[in-house]
């Protein structure tokens, strides 16, 4: 039986975690249905448009995306400082921007707002509500706040908005996606690294692309367009994306533990070689990003072509990978041949 998604999500060992969403029969997310010719493209920008919307509500971050034909991938990065930091004011005004709330949440945030002061966060004398009211109200908070860091809640969001979307589109009801996403954490910076370029390259294994900058809906084409259209500072990248912050150092960032510009390299050379209609090989002048992730370049092609075949759950070396399986109280440590054979 599958586990609780809160069995299989430990922040204590990586915030990194890839998702996937997949319809369910014939249903189609986006593409062309071959028997009625119907095309369903424009779908393809709905779940765009919502990836790049959620990240201004939630504390979760999204490095790796790719919009498929009938299903979507993720890589997610639960940002738990963020929510932390956040006051009531703030968690609850993040939360009613997709649900309701409560009558006491509506009422605390009415009152908040009718003050000049937006960014203030108020006395409790100063707002018109009793004791047990604002005490209803911080025990609110601290479930929204929980929720806002939660990959579940968001995807919940995400998903349920499409499918509320292609149901009317389709004049049908009933369930769109598979009834769970599959998730699985990213232990280390080698299974983040492989599990951003298998995203990546989706579209050109299934040969609907050629190269990563015309992947349409994925996240390489938007970082490589974002610097090429600010030539004047390559350093620039999409606000709607976890952004590279460089190698490893003393008083790093927040971000992805990669250079930007290495990394586009290296899913460009990975994209030539694993095209099924092509010969390929890696190339020589390969990044030295997998030398110093110590992945043997035979091993990376492998993960970039069949990384939710060759990994069916957490994704990391054997040290970080025991100390997941502890902390999570697993009896059996997923994928350790596997981890110990492609990640050592």
């Amino acid at each position: 039986m599958p586990r609780p998604r809160e069995f299989q999500i430990s922040l204590s060992d990586t915030p990194y975690y890839h998702c996937i969403s997949r319809c369910v029969r014939r249903a189609f997310l986006c593409g062309e249905d071959k028997q009625t010719h119907q095309s369903y493209e424009h779908r393809r920008q709905w779940v765009e448009d919502k990836i790049e919307q959620l990240p201004y509500i939630f504390a979760i971050e999204v490095c790796a995306y790719a919009v498929m034909s009938n299903h979507t991938h993720l890589v997610l990065h639960i940002n738990q400082q963020q929510a932390l930091s956040w006051n009531t004011t703030e968690v609850l005004t993040r939360w009613h921007k997709i649900f309701k709330g409560t009558l006491l949440t509506q009422k605390y945030l009415s009152k908040i707002n009718e003050s000049s002061d937006l960014n203030a966060e108020f006395l409790t004398e100063s707002l018109p509500l009793t004791e047990s009211e604002l005490l209803a109200i911080e025990q609110t908070t601290v479930i929204y706040r929980k929720r806002l860091m939660d990959i579940s809640w968001f995807m919940r969001v995400l998903n349920e908005g499409i499918a509320r979307q292609a149901n009317k589109e389709d004049n049908c009801t009933g369930r769109f996606w598979e009834g769970r996403f599959k998730c699985q954490a990213l232990l280390d910076k080698s299974a983040l690294l492989a599990c951003m370029a298998y995203v990546d390259l989706n579209p050109v294994r299934a040969k609907m692309a050629t190269t990563p900058e015309t992947s349409n809906y994925t996240s390489i084409r938007q970082r490589i367009h974002h610097v090429l259209n600010h030539e004047q500072d390559h350093n620039q990248q999409p606000n709607t994306l976890k952004p590279f912050v460089g190698n490893p150092r003393k008083d790093m960032p927040d971000g992805i533990p990669f250079e930007l510009k290495e990394y586009i390299e290296l899913v460009e050379v990975t994209g030539r070689c694993i095209r099924e209609d092509k010969a390929g090989h890696i190339d020589n002048n390969l990044p030295t990003l997998l030398d110093r992730l110590n992945i043997e370049p035979d091993n990376w092609l492998i993960m970039s072509k069949q990384f939710t075949k060759v990994f069916h759950g957490a994704v990391g070396n054997e040290h970080v990978l025991q100390n997941f399986s502890e902390n999570l109280q697993l009896k059996r440590r997923p994928n350790l041949s596997s981890c110990r054979r492609l990640l050592a």
